[in-house]
């Protein structure tokens, strides 16, 4: 692995890791989905955290 491509998998990995690309991957849905309201990203984030916390899973905490 070059150098470059070595520092572009780690910044693809860690905005996979930490959730940043699911706000990516909503404005990519919205516009196929125009007629529903546009959220902000903080309206989404906080929408993910409160579906994340009614289902919890098998998350420990």
């Amino acid at each position: 692995m070059t150098p470059r491509s070595l520092l572009r998998f780690a910044r693809w990995y860690v905005r996979e890791i930490t959730g940043v690309t699911e706000y990516d991957r909503y404005l990519d849905w919205h516009r196929a989905h125009p007629h529903m309201p546009l959220l902000s990203r903080r309206e989404y984030e906080r929408l993910r955290i409160d579906r994340r916390d009614a289902d919890p899973g098998a998350r420990c905490c």
